[in-house]
């Protein structure tokens, strides 16, 4: 059976919590390949990039490192419930700093995998980092085209950079900080709400129910900390910069929060001469986070893409 190290590494001055799951008849005098397993926006280690992608791929023989990002989860930082690409995109580069200083790790065979939001992240992580040496997304999605195309109404980006630049003089003058939800906090919030996007009905059953929620996930954002990705490309510079070979997983059935769009761009974009774009059909982006089909057809061809590029 794997085995499961609760471990920390550094982020600037505070401790990144992780997971570092060591496969079947570990060997600490050998030298594996090994996975970074970054979690969706708003979720934690526990959920998909762990429990799911991480396990199975320990299972398949790679060292995987599963985190929760900075200011969120378990892992320390300030001020908390950020979402900061910055910070976030860092957080990869100090996985990868923990993971060369581990006698068992071989630092020519370190590999990323990330699952929407947190795949955004990886690919901008790799993009400038080459110690990454293959990169998988699994229903990546853009942050930044999230949050610029907001409601999708002509002024949206306009209107939440007033709202932030607001809320931002408000806190500075004394007020509290304003955290938000990401989602509904329930299906019957939701239902009220009148809500029926695909993404966003799926998310409320996979985050706020004990399909998927964790105590690391508890559906909190800090809204000032949004700003920074109003400007922010997940997949800047992938034209020139993106060499890695590179396996994107997207569903076929597409949602709001355009997972299915930004495959194909990233498949267009990235430099990449080693490149597959695997669409899982009848999947939407959440099943793409559990369901054992569908997950199990990603990981079909995940494993084989890591264990060409990585080793095994």
């Amino acid at each position: 059976m794997t085995h499961m190290k609760t471990v920390t590494f550094k982020n600037r001055n505070w401790d990144v919590a992780a997971v570092l799951r060591l496969p079947e008849d570990f060997d600490a005098g050998k030298k594996y390949p090994a996975i970074v397993c970054a979690h969706p926006i708003s979720s934690c280690k526990e959920q998909t990039s762990g429990a799911v992608y991480g396990d199975a791929l320990t299972k398949a023989g790679f060292i995987t490192l599963a985190f929760d990002a900075s200011t969120q989860g378990a892992s320390g930082g300030e001020p908390r419930f950020s979402e900061d690409p910055a910070t976030r995109v860092e957080d990869f580069r100090c996985a990868v700093d923990y993971l060369v200083t581990q006698p068992f790790v071989d630092e020519a065979r370190i590999g990323v995998l990330g699952v929407c939001g947190g795949g955004g992240y990886a690919i901008s992580a790799a993009t400038t980092d080459h110690r990454f040496r293959a990169v998988g997304t699994v229903v990546a999605a853009n942050y930044g085209r999230l949050m610029r195309e907001g409601d999708m109404s002509p002024d949206a980006p306009l209107k939440t950079l007033a709202a932030i630049a607001q809320q931002r003089t408000a806190e500075a003058k004394g007020a509290a900080p304003l955290i938000a939800g990401y989602i509904p906090n329930s299906v019957e919030e939701r239902v009220k709400a009148g809500i029926t996007d695909i993404d966003i009905k799926e998310a409320v059953e996979y985050y706020r129910t004990p399909r998927g929620q964790q105590a690391g996930s508890p559906n909190k954002l800090r809204f000032t900390s949004t700003g920074p990705a109003m400007s922010w490309d997940a997949f800047a510079f992938t034209e020139e910069f993106l060499i890695q070979p590179l396996h994107i997983v997207i569903g076929s059935v597409p949602g709001g929060f355009g997972s299915y769009r930004d495959g194909f761009e990233l498949y267009r974009r990235a430099r990449s001469s080693q490149k597959a774009l695997q669409v899982v059909q009848g999947a939407s982006h959440y099943d793409l986070y559990d369901q054992p089909e569908v997950t199990g057809k990603a990981l079909e061809q995940l494993i084989p893409f890591y264990k060409k590029h990585l080793g095994s």
